[in-house]
């Protein structure tokens, strides 16, 4: 049994009904879906603003490299066009972390690189596993508090948007 952290993200067309397909996608392996969060985008900041969520899944057959298939598998679904690192998408499904493993692999870093900095990350994570640690990088709550003010201030919850599981 693996249990999986993934971020999901979205700020191209209808943000709140990509989120959705992912959810509806992990059905089968689901455990716990956030609120959903709009933030300002990130590295390129000439574009929409997110939504964001996180979920935390569990299967008795997926590895790590399960859980990547699974999320690429979504992207697709939604349309996902890769042309520009940290650009617009319709569906980001970024694998957080996967049980403890680690792993430095170019197309697989666990746990993924931008988690310790990343409030949108953080944020919604602890709004469904208020212990969750990140491996190699101790508890969330530490990681989070850690953020200048502006970053945690940027996540806004967005309460009248929900995500159906």
């Amino acid at each position: 049994m693996t249990r999986a952290v993934l971020s999901l993200g979205s700020n191209l067309g209808d943000r709140l009904a990509f989120l959705q397909l992912a959810v509806d996608g992990l059905r089968d392996v689901l455990e716990k879906v956030s609120p959903v969060y709009e933030t300002a985008p990130w590295g390129v900041t000439d574009q929409p603003d997110f939504l964001n969520a996180i979920v935390i899944a569990q299967s008795p057959t997926l590895d790590e490299w399960g859980w990547l298939a699974r999320a690429q598998d979504l992207e697709k679904k939604a349309g996902r066009v890769r042309e520009q690192r940290w650009g617009p998408r319709t569906l980001d499904v970024d694998v957080v972390t996967v049980d403890n493993v680690t792993s430095d692999h170019p197309d697989l870093l666990l746990p993924h690189p931008g988690t310790p900095n990343r409030a949108t990350v953080l944020i919604p994570w602890l709004a469904i596993d208020p212990t969750a640690e990140l491996p190699g990088h101790g508890p969330v709550k530490a990681l989070l508090a850690a953020l200048p003010e502006n970053d945690r201030a940027d996540v806004h919850e967005r309460p009248e948007l929900t995500l159906t599981s």
